[in-house]
């Protein structure tokens, strides 16, 4: 009996001790980075490029539509980001890869890290793909110019080769998430320029001004090809609308709402962390981008009607390609998605470091190598892909519920002991209906998105 008793004792001082080396297993800065950081580094993995698209989004649903997808998703993220929360207190484990592992073995981490990775690599294209069509046209404004000259220096693939090794590689390098709290909150310093500057021009450009888009009205209408017509039918906002494109407004908004794979590494790194400690950090920074995304998404609606592009920034370059001020938010966009893209390369490194290295120590050399590779393989990606828009639809239609609603539901229903709550408990039902929220938006979404694609390719040559 005594030795039983001694054995048993020996077991639970050494569990703790294996719980204590998995907490601290990515990371000896844990619990140094303080709570205002923690929101900018939070806040600023939510928003990127995102808040580009929502403008566009916004013309596909209707205002009403809208707000109220806008303010589902949202309440939908913060209830998700509980979970995993909820998850990683039971288990000791504050890494999203290991929460795969715990619940459903080496099976489950797989499927964590690999969606972690393609969410992020796809977050991170997208962000190059605005300094790849952004860039260019700064230049060109900066030299006076109305059109391309066709020299190295406005070559979009160039520029981000250029930006990727002077700008993004070296921040990426950095051994902890937290050092990146000073470039967030400068990034988020350069979308809220960009959100007043969209709002002073909303009061700037008349819908009358838009007569440039005139001229291209067989692009835009069937058939009808007076200005009057077109001005009465897009300068008026719609309260409710539904289409072929509308298939993309829900993916956009949750792909804008996805900053999951970064709430575990930020809550290792919190000073005083707890459970409550991190829910405030990520209900702080979900309002404060929902409230950004929402006057971006009206304002920039309310400028340019049916005519807003998928890439808002664009728009604004067709009323007044010199004009001074969009100028200068296309240079604080272009900041802001170039510094936001180390803090979302750090979760793909910790899923890869996760996956095949998971028992080694850490190392300087394997560190850069990861960062380095990840960085090709993004601008391989952003070289190739033709439209950012397909970039948004697909990642937000499959990676985005995922990471959003279903890996945190599943991992609560598995991790929660049965003695704490039980399958029939309220909470395990809301998780298990949050899980099949997720599989039936991502069927949808895929078929309408798919269901475009082959329209679209069946009635315009190159799509759009």
């Amino acid at each position: 009996y005594v030795g039983e008793e001694s054995a048993m004792m020996e077991q639970e001082e050494f569990l703790p001790h294996i719980a204590s080396k998995k907490l601290n297993q990515f990371t000896d800065f844990e619990g140094k980075t303080s709570f205002g950081m923690s929101v900018f580094n939070l806040s600023n993995a939510i928003m990127g490029s995102g808040i580009l698209g929502l403008a566009y989004a916004m013309s596909t649903t209707g205002i009403v539509l809208f707000v109220a997808l806008l303010i589902s998703i949202a309440l939908l993220s913060s209830y998700s980001i509980h979970l995993l929360l909820e998850c990683a207190g039971v288990v000791g484990i504050r890494a999203y890869e290991q929460l795969g592992l715990r619940a459903f073995g080496h099976g489950g981490k797989v499927v964590a890290a690999v969606i972690i990775c393609v969410h992020n690599v796809g977050a991170m294209s997208s962000y190059l793909f605005i300094v790849k069509s952004e860039l260019p046209l700064v230049i060109q404004t900066f030299l006076g110019l109305k059109e391309s000259t066709g020299e190295w220096f406005m070559n979009g693939n160039v520029l981000i080769i250029i930006v990727s090794i002077c700008v993004i590689l070296p921040l990426a390098l950095m051994k902890h998430l937290g050092y990146l709290g000073y470039t967030s909150g400068l990034s988020l310093s350069c979308m809220f320029f960009f959100l007043v500057s969209v709002i002073y021009k909303k009061f700037q450009i008349t819908c009358s001004f838009n007569g440039t888009y005139y001229e291209e009205s067989p692009l835009y209408y069937n058939g009808h090809n007076t200005t009057v017509e077109h001005k009465d039918d897009i300068c008026v906002a719609k309260i409710f609308t539904a289409s072929s494109e509308t298939a993309y407004a829900i993916p956009i908004l949750a792909f804008a709402f996805v900053c999951h794979p970064e709430v575990l590494p930020i809550y290792t790194e919190l000073r005083r962390a707890s459970k409550r400690r991190m829910q405030n950090v990520a209900n702080l920074s979900i309002l404060a981008m929902f409230i950004m995304y929402l006057l971006t998404a009206i304002f920039g609606y309310l400028t340019f009607y049916g005519f807003v592009e998928a890439e808002m920034l664009h728009t604004y370059i067709k009323v007044d390609p010199l004009d001074q001020l969009i100028l200068s938010v296309r240079l604080a966009v272009l900041l802001a998605v170039t510094l936001t893209v180390p803090v979302v390369l750090f979760p793909i490194r910790r899923a890869i470091q996760q996956l095949l290295f998971h028992n080694k120590d850490f190392s300087w050399l394997r560190h850069v190598i990861i960062a380095t590779c990840l960085l090709v393989l993004v601008n391989l990606l952003v070289i190739f892909v033709p439209n950012i828009k397909d970039i948004f639809g697909v990642i937000g239609a499959t990676s985005a519920p995922s990471l959003i609603f279903i890996l945190p539901s599943i991992f609560y229903i598995r991790l929660i002991p049965n003695e704490k709550e039980s399958l029939l408990s309220r909470s395990k039902i809301q998780a298990a209906c949050f899980a099949a929220l997720g599989f039936i938006f991502m069927v949808m979404s895929l078929s309408f998105i798919i269901a475009d694609w082959v329209t679209t390719g069946k009635n315009s040559i190159g799509g759009h």
